[in-house]
């Protein structure tokens, strides 16, 4: 039997002998993860899965993200040579506007991952929705999405939203830095900075407060980047 975790997307050849009859769960021996399977699995192809496990897709138009992106960049650059320009200096700070910036936010929600696509789509994020772990996992892996917005019933079947919390709190302190985490609940109290540290997230959002998440969303992230301002700038990183 081959089952594929869903952390680290190793793939593992199972004894079928030694597996026990229903749901089981076993430990990947390259990133220590705990995956449940069952041993209905086995009528399961493997191209099936790995088709279940493709990087999880993009919501809305490509182009229109990548346009603003590029104009983004463009009026940054112009902006760097008046000022250096004005200055006389050489080295110039950079000059664009962070509120500005065209983000990628990885949606791993349940019943509420259409509401807030539509929203944050239409607020200029560039959206993609995971199904599983396992999709989340293979779209973090290009290194671009940045932002994490799951909820408590994300792929419940698969413990989705154990899973990403435990991959977050599995990471060095230098690769948490650049993943920015957000938990939507209903019991949760909207940036409650707190409640999120105790729980290694970045932002908690009640489930009350969707209507206006591109606003929260923005803030938090801009005091997330004046909070490690210097030590991007001394590691030569862009801010999230």
């Amino acid at each position: 039997m081959i089952i594929r975790c869903d952390n680290c997307s190793v793939s593992l050849q199972l004894d079928e002998a030694k597996i026990p009859n229903g749901n089981f769960t076993v430990r990947c021996p390259r990133c220590q993860n705990m995956l449940r399977a069952n041993k209905d699995m086995k009528n399961t192809s493997m191209a099936h899965q790995l088709e279940a496990n493709k990087p999880a897709a993009p919501v809305g138009d490509a182009n229109g993200f990548a346009e603003k992106q590029s104009d983004f960049e463009i009026n940054s650059a112009l902006k760097m040579l008046l000022q250096a320009l004005k200055t006389g200096h050489q080295k110039v700070e950079t000059a664009d506007d962070p509120s500005q910036k065209p983000r990628r936010v990885l949606l791993c929600l349940g019943n509420r991952k259409d509401e807030v696509a539509k929203i944050l789509t239409d607020s200029g994020y560039r959206v993609y929705i995971a199904q599983t772990p396992a999709q989340a996992n293979e779209r973090l892996r290009e290194g671009k999405t940045e932002i994490v917005l799951f909820s408590p019933d994300f792929a419940p079947e698969f413990g989705g939203a154990a899973v990403l919390q435990q991959k977050a709190n599995a990471m060095y302190s230098s690769e948490r830095r650049r993943l920015y985490l957000v938990s939507l609940e209903d019991e949760g109290t909207t940036m409650n900075a707190h409640e999120a540290f105790l729980r290694n997230l970045n932002l908690v959002v009640n489930t009350a407060d969707i209507p206006q998440l591109p606003l929260i969303l923005n803030r938090a992230i801009l005091d997330y980047n004046d909070l490690y301002y210097y030590l991007n700038q001394g590691l030569g990183l862009e801010p999230i």
